[in-house]
């Protein structure tokens, strides 16, 4: 089918979907799917997440299209949608990733025989004190040695919020540290 009749039975059948035609519906996302989901694979490199991505997008596109008002704009819509869904899919699987990785690098704690107190037992100990998130914060700052930005971005805090548990729990362990030390 030459273009031109292509852009014009694209539109006839988005305008017909937004007008609640089900099989209108159907027709254009039998036409669009395979296109959106080699978008989607171009851009997370994973057949499978880009299954997913598609999926949540056709959502986004149902509650969306009555809102659509250029039915030659659909095409270019429906693609931002789907590299939308594409970035929330990517985003999802990169903080599952770092949560796994963070509970993987947490240490066992299997003492069979008492062991004297060091120093690192105290810092241990105070830093198992802090709240979650100033203790998540240090962690990966001091002992993953990541930067502050880097912090934010895998604790899913603005870069601010992360300086500001850093200092907090700075300030917290020297208290508990001296408070030991005396």
């Amino acid at each position: 089918m030459n273009s031109d009749k292509a852009r014009l039975l694209n539109a006839y059948l988005v305008a017909s979907a937004r007008a609640g035609s089900r099989q209108a519906f159907e027709r254009l996302a039998a036409n669009w799917h395979p296109r959106l989901l080699a978008h989607a694979v171009r851009l997370t490199g994973e057949r499978e997440t880009a299954r997913d991505a598609v999926q949540v997008a056709w959502g986004e596109i149902v509650r969306g299209l009555g809102g659509l008002r250029d039915e030659q704009a659909f095409a270019a819509w429906a693609y931002r949608i789907v590299t939308r869904s594409c970035a929330g899919e990517i985003k999802g699987k990169v903080r599952r990733r770092a949560l796994a990785a963070a509970v993987k690098r947490e240490p066992m704690e299997r003492c069979t025989e008492p062991v004297e107190p060091s120093e690192g037992d105290a810092l241990r100990r105070a830093i198992r004190a802090l709240p979650a998130g100033e203790r998540a914060a240090i962690a990966l700052y001091h002992f993953e040695e990541m930067s502050v930005a880097q912090t934010a971005v895998a604790l899913n805090v603005p870069v601010g919020t992360a300086k500001t548990r850093l200092m907090n729990a700075r300030r917290k362990l020297r208290k508990l540290l001296e408070g030991e030390m005396q």
